[in-house]
This record gives structure tokens, sequence and C-alpha cells, in this order.
């Protein structure tokens, strides 16, 4: 099987603090996947390790298909992200940061209006970035990563700054997005609640630890619900099990 995402043992020590450790994970290829942990648990710094923002120490990344190492990685035109706080050109408006994300992407811009268009920006105008809200960033920032159509979505807490009805309409974006592309998508939080909505498969680390990987239907088959199964495991001492979706 090809993984959107695979990480093979994973490690990252700074001053002597050990950020990952030995960290495997795999996202099929058209499944939403919930990396879930509380601030701090280390999912930030893995994500930047997926987009080499951030060198490991050891271990491997696959990446639809291909190895991520030092230098260039003509796949990362394939994927979309949002990787901690989102950084736009604040004088421009929505949609000339859109047009130069675009130029850098080498891509056309036949998708901007549309884009725009589905996270409710289309209205913006000639309003200067600096002067959106931290929901209408948060919503610009999905915009961008969405913008080429992207095979893959690494998306770091993306629903931050967004109020109950911004949260619903992310939620149904993606899944429309996850349906309609076959979009593999990533998504880290620590709200149990809603990644129990939308994903098909759950990684909950601890610590820079994995303590497990597990699909939803295996939690319904257990009789249980993610946040039960959560504090389970954290109550546990982080005992946790590996149990993978059908074709994992």
């Amino acid at each position: 099987m090809t993984y959107a995402v695979e990480v093979q043992n994973l490690s990252k020590s700074i001053d002597g603090n050990t950020i990952l450790n030995q960290i495997c994970m795999r996202v099929k290829q058209g499944e939403i996947y919930g990396f879930l942990g509380a601030n701090g648990a280390g999912k930030t710094s893995l994500m930047k390790m997926l987009y080499h923002i951030m060198a490991p120490d050891q271990g491997t990344i696959y990446l639809l298909g291909e190895a991520i190492r030092k230098g260039n990685n003509p796949v990362f035109s394939r994927i979309g992200s949002i990787i901690e706080s989102p950084v736009f050109y604040c004088h421009l408006s929505a949609y000339d940061n859109l047009k130069l994300h675009c130029r850098y992407m080498e891509q056309g811009e036949e998708n901007i209006g549309e884009t725009l268009s589905l996270l409710g920006l289309s209205e913006t105008g000639n309003k200067e970035v600096g002067k959106f809200s931290l929901g209408m960033k948060q919503r610009l920032a999905l915009a961008r990563a969405l913008l080429t159509r992207p095979d893959l979505l690494i998306l770091d807490e993306p629903i931050n700054g967004l109020d109950p009805l911004g949260i619903i309409e992310v939620r149904e974006l993606l899944l429309r997005i996850n349906q309609q592309y076959n979009t593999s998508i990533l998504i880290s939080s620590h709200i149990l609640d809603e990644l129990s909505k939308i994903v098909d498969t759950i990684g909950i680390i601890d610590r820079g630890t994995m303590l497990a990987e597990i699909s939803m239907d295996d939690l319904h088959t257990k009789g249980t619900d993610l946040e039960t199964y959560y504090m389970d495991l954290m109550e546990g001492g982080g005992k946790g099990e590996k149990s993978y979706s059908s074709g994992n």
C-alpha cells in the first residue's frame, strides 16, 4: 500500500531534552488522520520535520511515497499545509496574497476566486490582511493550503481562533475536500470532540512518544468513544496499543 505519510523511528532531542522518541506513523492514501495530544506533546515538532523545517536526529519520512531529505523535495508542490502561525503580507489583500502564493508554487491563478469563496473570504475585496481578525487569518491560511488542490494536507491546529460556526464550516469543508478530491489529510488538535467527528484514524502522542494509533471503526467495535479511550490511555500511564484500520 502507498501511504500519504509514512514516518519510521523518528527521534529528536534539543539541549538534552527528548522532543520525539522513535515515532512511527502511517497515514493511508485518501484518509483523514487525526494527530491528538496536549499542547507541547510533540505534534508541531513532528509536522515541522515532515516539511524539513526541523531536521530529525534519526528516522525516515516518506510523503506521497517519496523520501524527504535535506535540500530540494519536489513533492512539496503536491502538499498544502498550515504549520504554526501563518505569515502573510499584511499590506496586501487576501486575493493578492494568494496570487503571490501561486507564483511561488508555479501554479495558475484560476482557483483563487473559488477558494476564497469556499472559505467565506470572497467579500473581503481590497481589505489589507493586517486588518483581518484572527479567525479571518486562519481562514486565509486554509485557503492558501487548499489553493493548488493538493494531494495531501498537513494542518497544525487549523481551527485555532475560529468561533463555533467557523469550526463547523471548516469541519464540513475538510470532509468535502477529502471526499470530492480524495485528498489525504493529517490534522493535529487537542480537541477530542472535534477530531472524532471527521477522522478515520487517530494517533495519540504524549511527551514525544506515540502511545497508540487506532481507527475510529476499531474504537466503535470496542464499544467506546475517543474521549474515554484517550483518558484511559492517559490514566494507564501511556501504555497504549497499536491498532490499525483495515489495510494498514
